[in-house]
């Protein structure tokens, strides 16, 4: 996924109302930009951080700014939550992804489950349908570990309850995690910050559904899916 545009350098003075952020940039000016991630940001939200902004040419946009990418300690962390979608659709379209390979066709955001939609729904004839559920993974705490979810989302845990419908259903699911990091090389669960998700994962898994990880290469002219990286550690077993 290439950027429009090349992206803005600046440093962040606060992130505040999950969807804002005050930036000022390279050459003094301060703006507010467009944050898309409603999670917590943990490790990502310091004064200073150094972070790099688009900039739309939309009159009727709000804010003209949205922040894209954060520099730490010689890493690139993707963090708006609107990309993990495309950059796995251009993957998977590009067979990148060698477990999704092999699909006549990709659609996106179908309906599907309880008042829910599908990220990404691959159909071929005379395959099952396979569901894809694509969460962005942005949370480091452990050197190389890379963990999700880094807050607490009854959302996230719904959908894998959906998934595992799909699969006693007949069909096929998957939970992939899109590790937007550069200094990560393995993932787990981050089961202490939200285990009534980890125990969602270990039903939804143990019913069927598959769980992926990819890792992207960043940089501040596109981002890519790259390669899949290992489960560090399973969440423990509910009860």
């Amino acid at each position: 996924m290439k950027f429009e545009k090349p992206l803005i350098p600046g440093h962040l003075i606060q992130r505040y109302k999950r969807f804002l952020a005050d930036v000022e940039l390279d050459d003094g000016t301060v703006i507010t930009a467009h944050c898309a991630n409603p999670g917590s940001m943990l490790g990502l939200k310091d004064q200073g951080t150094r972070v790099w902004l688009s900039k739309s040419d939309n009159p009727k946009r709000k804010l003209a700014y949205s922040w894209e990418l954060s520099e730490f300690d010689n890493a690139m962390i993707g963090i708006n939550t609107s990309h993990p979608n495309r950059i796995v659709e251009e993957a998977i379209l590009e067979g990148r992804i060698a477990e999704l390979a092999g699909y006549e066709t990709l659609r996106r955001e179908v309906k599907y489950g309880k008042n829910s939609r599908i990220d990404l729904l691959l159909q071929d004839e005379g395959k099952p349908d396979c569901y894809v559920e694509v969460k962005n993974v942005h949370l480091l705490r452990e050197q190389g570990l890379a963990e999700f979810p880094d807050s607490v989302t009854k959302r996230g845990a719904k959908h894998l309850g959906e998934l595992a419908d799909m699969v006693k259903q007949g069909h096929r699911a998957v939970m992939l995690y899109l590790v937007q990091r550069t200094d990560a090389d393995r993932f787990a669960l981050a089961s202490d910050i939200d285990p009534a998700y980890a125990e969602a994962f270990q039903q939804a898994t143990n019913a069927g559904v598959e769980a992926i990880v990819y890792i992207c290469a960043i940089s501040h002219s596109e981002i890519n899916l790259t390669h899949a990286i290992p489960f560090a550690k399973q969440p423990p077993a509910p009860g």
